[in-house]
C-alpha cells in the first residue's frame, strides 16, 4: 500500500488520528503554531490543534520535572498539542558538516519524542535549519549522506514512541540545505523508515519554485501539511491567494490528514484564514 493509502484511514507510522469509518475532507482539522496560554482565544477562532515549540514546550535541555509543570498546564488545556517544531535549536547540535554530531542529536532527539508523546503529540517538524545548514564550505553531495543517516537512526527512536518526525524542505532565504521538495523526498526515500515522513510547507513550496506537480512527485512521502500565503507570509485569505491547484494535488493522492497555519497574522485574522481554507476545499471536493 502506498504512504497516500495509508494516510486515506488515518494512519501514520503505527498510529491513528481517527477512525477508518470517518470520511472527512483533506483536512481533519486546522491548527496552527501556539502555546497552552492561548488556546482558549486559538480556539474561539475555530481552530483544532497547537503546534507547539519545542524548546519551550518540550524543554529537552531540562530535566523532567521541568517538563512535568507544562505538562500539568497542559491539562487544562482546551486543544491538544499535537506537533511541536523548532526541534533542534542548540547551536551545539549539528546535522550536517565537518562537526556533525548525531549521538548528541539522537539523545535530544529521543527526550523530545518521548516528551511529545506523553503530551498526546504526534508530529515532530524537522526543520532545524540551523542544525542542517552547510557551512565552512561543506557540499551537498557531502551533507545527503549524513542526513540520511541521521534519519535512519532516528525513525526507529521516533516508531517507539508512536511520533512521525516530518522534514520540513525550507526556503533559500532561511536555509541553504533541503530546500525543493523533490530533495526532501528524494532522502526521505532513501531513509526508508514509516516514521520519517515530509512536512509539505505551501509557502517554502511557493518561495523557492515548487510547483504542484512537484508536491505530487512527492506524495508518497507526504504525512503532513503547513500554509501561508507566499506574499508576507501571510494568514491564508489575507491576499486572496489560490491554493487549489496544490489542494487538486492532496485530494487526488488521498490525502486526508492535518494542516497547520504558520504565518503571519493576528488571532483574529484566523477564523478568516479557516474559512478560507474550508472555502477552497470545498471546491477542490466539489462541495462548493
Amino acid at each position: 500500500m502506498t504512504q497516500a493509502g495509508l494516510l486515506s484511514a488515518g494512519s501514520f507510522g503505527g498510529f491513528q488520528l481517527w477512525a477508518k469509518d470517518e470520511a472527512p475532507g483533506l483536512f481533519k482539522q486546522i491548527g496552527t503554531t501556539g502555546d497552552p496560554g492561548k488556546a482558549t482565544a486559538l480556539k474561539e477562532q475555530g481552530i483544532g490543534f497547537m503546534t507547539g515549540n519545542t524548546s519551550s514546550f518540550l524543554v529537552p535541555d531540562k530535566g523532567d520535572e521541568v517538563f512535568a509543570k507544562k505538562l500539568e498546564a497542559l491539562k487544562a488545556c482546551p486543544l491538544p498539542m499535537l506537533a511541536c517544531n523548532g526541534f533542534i535549536r542548540p547551536k551545539h547540535l549539528r546535522c550536517t558538516g565537518k562537526d556533525a554530531n548525531h549521538e548528541e542529536v539522537l539523545v535530544w532527539a529521543e527526550t523530545c519524542f518521548r516528551r511529545l508523546a506523553q503530551a498526546g503529540g504526534k508530529f515532530i517538524v524537522f526543520g532545524s535549519g540551523g542544525s542542517r545548514a552547510l557551512r565552512d564550505g561543506w557540499t551537498v553531495e557531502q551533507a545527503d549522506p549524513q542526513f540520511v543517516a541521521l534519519l535512519k537512526r532516528m525513525g526507529p527512536l521516533a516508531e517507539k514512541h508512536g511520533i512521525m518526525v516530518v522534514v520540513e524542505q525550507l526556503n533559500s532565504k532561511e536555509c541553504n540545505y533541503i530546500n525543493r521538495i523533490e530533495h526532501s523526498a528524494r532522502l526521505i526515500r532513501e531513509a526508508d523508515h514509516p516514521s520519517v515522513r515530509i512536512l509539505a510547507d505551501i509557502y517554502h513550496m511557493a518561495m523557492d519554485g515548487d510547483t504542484p506537480e512537484d508536491l505530487k512527485k512527492a506524495m508518497d512521502v507526504v504525512a503532513h501539511i503547513e500554509i501561508a500565503e507566499k506574499v508576507g507570509r501571510a494568514y491564508p485569505g489575507v491576499g486572496g491567494q489560490d491554493f487549489t491547484p496544490f489542494f487538486n494535488v492532496l485530494k487526488n493522492s488521498g490525502y486526508k490528514g492535518l494542516i497547520n497555519i504558520e504565518g503571519r497574522g493576528k488571532t483574529e485574522q484566523l477564523a478568516k484564514a479557516i474559512e478560507t481554507i474550508r472555502v477552497q476545499e470545498a471546491t477542490v471536493m466539489g462541495n462548493a
